[in-house]
Order: structure tokens, then C-alpha cells, then sequence
């Protein structure tokens, strides 16, 4: 989308459009929306880059304008321009952009463009239209190349055999066996782990397998002795218990002196265990630094290069400018690869500076589970008061939650005081109409490594508050669907998305077997609302969702078929999240090793998806991943219509399906 925002103001063809990865230069590429990093993440690319990438798109047209009045002797006011070329309408004359930019002077300034130049959206040619992805050629036909896919000269293959546990180190190596395997150069210990380099990724492989009973690590990490089972257990009775202390994260009016007055007060529980990315390309990178150490080169599918280049020049010791990011294509991030340490990419460099060589990582899918920066665990304890007249008046949430934030960005964590942004956002109650609100974050360390994930801390905390308010729609006999419009009565834009999405489900029509949940979303101005349709085999504990639907208002919708893509795809994440991926952390040690032990939504697991994309003239918001939050929600109301039991606990196993339906 966001070379399409530029060739729109440009009036560029779109078929001769090429597009190329930027430089890790952010006073030029940086993102508004991150402080200036070139960092993609929390679906915010189109929203911050939308007005500067059209200003940009608008002054470069300007100048081509200029350029063409200059050479044909003309005021600029008589020209205008078609895909790629400038035309004098009264003449007849024409000049491809390429004859201008052969004979163009660049000012040294760019031109200034007030915001009545830019283009009426009356008038876009590509915004707004469904144009074919420039990329999508390349993934096609195989042509497209990934980190995994690049190779160069003299480059050595790693293995790298990490801690079991964050913040343990090696403690004794016999490494004989290793060393003995055909293709081993060398074995290298790590300040995280010892490493294995070869000539052959396979060398590498077997020589680290040889490695895995000759390492013994100290216990020096946080996690060692950790439990996830038991530790949610003390996460729910934190969040219940009044008594233990918690960090205001948001409060609207007086619930502390309104709820003790109110007629009545509902509460209830939830509870979120961890996940994982289960991004399609495992991690690798591939570094090579120079002979005398003052520079590196590097190979990898980032979503930060800012990081990707801030993490190797620190380890270095070197100016940024002498780190080259060659910025490949990406088998899938969700938020895996945007992590600040980018410790896969510094596995590679770390290596190529020990051996002199280019190094090559590249990651097991067992290595991408073991190590991985996972969904925090979270335990949310909710209350509700009411006035007489039944209307919910005060809204209390407590999140006890393990460390995200203080983990990935500790120095933005101790600015804003101890206040978790990661794991707390969508915990608020936007435009829903209740006047006293309160959410408090209670903040754990277990030392599991977190991360966000497709969804970031909406996934979570939108699935115990939309959970909630069906709870409380369904406890005062009022309609799901027509509770959220009493409540969202005052959000215009959030009231269509909600009645358009009831309509294409046909909410109030009976199903045999079958039943309907709905849930809804305002994700950083995106309005979104999903119904899921499911059945559930009881012997079994199976839930199938037969059916979602789903509307989203993000404002323009720059690419309206991407919109709907990325739409289906965050569902079937939310689907995964929702029903079956499920890490469990053992002594500290993460228990899942690869996709026959964490599962994932397979096709048969995928159900008709119906997505209605709702146009407007908005400035543009995110669409990315706002789909992944509703789904949880939905089938868990969705269950409670059809059984009366309500699934406070993902991912809804069939073993926890069982349990609580009997």
C-alpha cells in the first residue's frame, strides 16, 4: 500500500511502478507512528505514512510539472498529468516522466504542497481500487527470495545450541563428538549458548545434536522452576484479590466511589495462556563483517531496520552507517521478527566476527519454539456495577499479567512509570458508554521470554471484555448484538460496522445445531465486529466454526482486496489462538517442540469467511491484524448460546471444552 499512496499523488503507472526496500535511514524512511524508527508493527504503516508519503507523491509531480512548463516555455498552470506523463491539453503535447527526468533541475528544497493540492479522493486512480500487489508476482512463480534463500561466498553454515532458560549460561562443554563430525570448523561458545560452525548446514545440525548431552548450563535464569500451569493459577488469584497493589493504567470518572453504590455488581474471570508467532520462515540471517571488524554486512527479513542495524553497530562497536542491511523478504513476522534485540540477526554477526567468515543462521523450527518471544499468560478479574434501572454504571478490570513491555523495551517501561503499553492496550473500554472506568495492571516476572503477537495485548484483553459484556447481555436477557448498540450508541461509525455485520449473518435467524457469538473492536479509530458460527461435538469437546463474518471501517482502505486479505488471515490467527495453540513452560523450560506438538489451524480447520470492507472517506487506520482479537470472543459467546456454559480460558483445547460442558 505504501508505494501505491505515492504513485496515486505522482499520477504514476502502476505497471511500471518497481519497488525496492529502503535503506536503514530514518530522517528520510522513518515512521511517524514509532518515533521516527523504520520499525512496522501494531498495523500502523498506512496510518502514520499516509499524508507525508501523499505530500511526497504530490511534490515530485510538482516538479516533473515544472520541469515540462521550463522545457516547453509554459506556465505550470497548463499542464496536467496522466499515468506517467505530462500533457498540454491545448497542443497536444506530451513527456513520459523518464524524457523529464532526463532533463529535469531538482530544487534544492522540495516544493511546499498545501493540503487543497493534494488529490480530491473523487479523483484517485489507485487508492481506493483493487490493483494488483507488485509482489504478489515473485511469491507466485518462486522467484521472490527470502533471508533463507540467499547465499554468498565463502559463507559458513551455524548451529547455534542456546540456554534452555533466558539468562542461563553455558557452564561446561565437552565438545568432542562435535568436533569430530565431517564439515565442523569450529565450535564457538556463545554468552548465550555455544555454536557450531560448518561447512554444510546439515555438519552444522549433527554436530550441534552430538552437543546437546555434552553442555551442562547454570541455573542462573529467572524462569528455572517456573510452571505455567501453576503460574496462571497465581495470576488469577492476584488479579482477584483487592489486596494486592496494581498500576493504574487507565481510569475514566470514580469507580472506587461509585461501585460500593451500586444496585447490583456482576464479576467474572478469564484467563490467556501463552502462544506462539508460528511464522511460516524460521528465523535466519546471514552477517559478514569486514576483515578489520569496522563494518558488517547482513542479510535478513526484518520488520525494524533500525534495530536490525542498532543492535550489530553496537555489538561491533562500530558507527551505524558501517552496518548494510540488505532488507529481504519476510515468511511471516506477527511481531517475531520486530523484537529490539533482533538475537537471530546477532547470532549471525557475533559468528562471522569469531570465525572471519560470512556466517549463515538459520533456525530449526525447534529452535523457533524453544527460543521464542511468546503471548504473555494474563488473568483478568472483571466487575461490573448497576443502577437501579439495570444500566451498567461502573466498570472494573484487573490484569495480572507476566512482563511484555519491561522485557522488549525497558527504557520506554521506566518512563512511563511502570506501566506495561504492551500488555495493556485494548484493555480500555473505547466507545462504549459507561461513565466510571478503571483498569489496573498487575505486573509478574516469570522470566519467560514474551513478545507481542499478531494482535499484541488486544487479543487478550479484548477476549475477557467483549466475553464479559455478552455475559452481562446474556444475564439481563437482552440481545448480544443489541447490548453493544446501547452501549456504542454515541460511535456512529462503530454502530454500522455492528448492524452491518448482524445483517450479513443473519443474527436473528435460528440455526439447528448451531449457534452465533459476536464480538467487537476499536482498534487504534479501525471499527470492527465478528460473528462466529459454531457447532460442538460433545463426546469429543471439538468446537467447529462453520462460519465468520466480519466488517471492518478503517477509513480509506488503501488496497480494499488487501484489506479483505489481511482480514481472513488475522482470523484464521485468531482461530489458532483461540481453539489450539497453546505453549506450556515446564521448570522453566518451554514443552513444545514443532508442529506436531503446537498445533495450527490446518485448511480443514478453516471456516467460510465473509468480509465486508466499509469505505469511507477517514483518514486511514489500521487493518493488519484487527481481526484476530474478535475471534476468541465470539466463539466463546458463541458456545455459552448454545451450551449456557461459557469458556473463560484459551484456547478452548477439546479437553477444556470437555471439562466445562460435561
Amino acid at each position: 500500500s505504501l508505494p501505491l499512496i505515492i504513485a496515486e499523488e505522482l499520477d504514476a503507472d502502476w505497471s511500471k511502478v518497481a519497488v525496492v526496500p529502503a535503506p536503514a535511514i530514518e530522517a528520510i524512511y522513518g515512521n511517524p507512528g514509532f518515533q521516527g524508527m523504520m520499525y512496522t508493527a501494531g498495523s500502523n504503516a498506512v496510518t502514520s505514512y499516509y499524508t507525508p508519503l501523499r505530500t511526497f507523491g504530490a511534490q515530485v509531480r510538482k516538479v516533473l510539472l515544472e520541469n515540462a512548463a521550463r522545457k516547453w516555455g509554459l506556465a505550470v498552470e497548463e499542464l496536467t498529468t496522466e499515468p506517467s506523463v505530462v500533457v498540454h491539453v491545448k497542443s497536444g503535447r506530451r513527456l513520459t516522466y523518464a524524457e523529464i527526468a532526463a532533463i529535469a533541475e531538482i530544487p534544492e528544497k522540495a516544493p511546499q504542497i498545501k493540503p487543497d493540492e493534494l488529490k480530491s479522493p473523487k479523483n484517485f486512480r489507485l487508492i481506493g481500487k483493487d490493483v494488483m500487489r507488485v509482489d504478489l508476482p515473485g511469491k507466485v512463480n518462486g522467484s521472490a527470495r527470502y533471508a533463507i534463500d540467499v547465499q554468498v561466498p565463502n559463507m559458513l553454515y551455524a548451529a547455534v545450541l542456546r540456554a534452555p532458560v533466558e539468562g542461563s549460561v553455558p557452564d561446561k562443554i565437552d565438545d568432542g563428538k562435535a568436533k569430530a563430525v565431517g564439515g565442523v570448523v569450529r565450535i564457538v561458545r556463545m554468552p548465550y549458548g555455544v555454536a557450531v560452525l560448518a561447512e554444510t548446514p546439515w555438519a552444522a545440525f549433527e554436530a550441534r545434536q552430538k552437543l546437546l548431552q555434552s553442555v551442562s548450563w547454570t541455573r542462573t535464569g529467572t524462569a528455572w522452576g517456573f510452571d505455567s500451569e501453576k503460574g496462571i493459577e497465581r495470576f488469577a488469584a492476584d488479579a482477584k484479590n483487592p489486596a494486592r497493589g496494581a498500576t493504574e493504567w487507565s481510569r475514566i470518572g470514580d469507580v472506587r466511589g461509585q461501585m460500593p453504590k451500586a444496585a447490583s455488581t456482576f464479576e467474572a474471570e478469564y484467563r490467556c495462556d501463552y502462544a506462539y508467532h508460528a511464522q511460516m520462515e524460521p528465523l535466519n540471517a546471514i552477517a559478514s563483517v569486514s576483515p578489520t571488524g569496522d563494518s558488517v554486512e547482513i542479510w535478513a527479513g526484518t520488520q525494524s531496520q533500525t534495530t536490525a542495524t542498532e543492535a550489530p553497530a553496537k555489538l561491533l562497536g562500530i558507527a551505524r552507517d558501517k552496518v548494510k542491511l540488505h532488507d529481504m523478504l519476510m515468511g511471516g513476522g506477527f511481531g517475531r521478527r520486530g523484537n529490539r534485540d533482533v538475537d537471530f540477526i546477532i547470532d549471525a554477526v557475533f559468528l562471522s566476527k569469531e570465525s572471519g567468515r560470512p556466517v549463515k543462521v538459520m533456525w530449526t523450527r525447534e529452535d523457533d519454539i524453544h527460543n521464542g518471544r511468546f503471548r504473555p499468560i494474563s488473568a483478568h478479574a472483571l466487575k461490573a456495577g448497576f443502577d437501579q434501572s439495570g444500566k451498567l454504571t461502573s466498570w472494573h478490570h484487573r490484569i495480572a499479567v507476566d512482563r511484555v513491555g519491561a522485557y522488549m523495551d525497558p527504557v520506554r517501561y521506566q518512563m512511563t512509570g511502570g506501566k506495561d503499553f504492551i500488555a495493556m492496550l485494548g484493555a480500555d473500554l473505547k466507545g462504549y458508554d459507561v461513565p466510571h472506568q478503571l483498569v489496573e495492571q498487575l505486573y509478574r516476572d516469570t522470566g519467560v521470554r514474551t513478545n507481542p503477537l499478531r494482535g499484541i495485548s488486544f487479543l487478550a484483553n479484548r477476549f475477557a471484555t467483549e466475553s464479559f459484556i455478552d455475559e452481562i447481555a446474556r444475564k439481563r436477557g437482552i440481545d448480544p448484538v443489541k447490548y453493544h448498540l446501547e452501549l456504542l450508541k454515541d460511535a456512529p461509525r462503530a454502530v454500522h460496522a455492528v448492524e452491518r455485520v448482524a445483517e450479513m449473518a443473519q443474527w436473528d435467524k435460528q440455526r439447528d445445531g448451531r449457534a452465533l457469538g459476536f464480538a467487537y473492536l476499536d482498534y487504534s479509530g479501525s471499527q470492527v465486529a465478528g460473528i462466529a458460527e459454531i457447532s460442538l461435538n460433545r463426546a469429543s469437546g471439538e468446537i467447529k466454526v462453520h462460519n465468520f463474518w466480519c466488517t471492518i471501517d478503517c477509513g480509506v482502505a488503501v488496497q480494499p482486496d488487501n484489506v479483505v486479505a489481511q482480514t481472513e488471515s488475522s482470523i484464521v490467527y485468531g482461530l489458532g489462538v483461540a481453539l489450539i495453540e497453546l505453549i506450556t513452560v515446564k521448570d522453566g523450560i518451554v514443552e513444545q517442540n514443532n508442529f506436531y506438538d503446537y498445533h495450527v489451524p490446518r485448511m480443514k480447520d478453516v471456516p467460510a469467511m465473509h468480509i465486508e470492507v466499509i469505505q469511507t472517506d477517514n483518514h486511514p487506520t489500521g487493518a493488519g491484524q484487527m481481526a484476530t482479537p474478535l475471534v476468541a470472543p465470539a466463539i466463546s459467546s458463541a458456545v455459552a448460546a448454545l451450551t449456557g456454559v461459557r469458556l473463560r480460558h484459551t484456547p478452548f483445547t477439546p479437553e477444556r471444552v470437555t471439562k466445562a460442558v460435561g
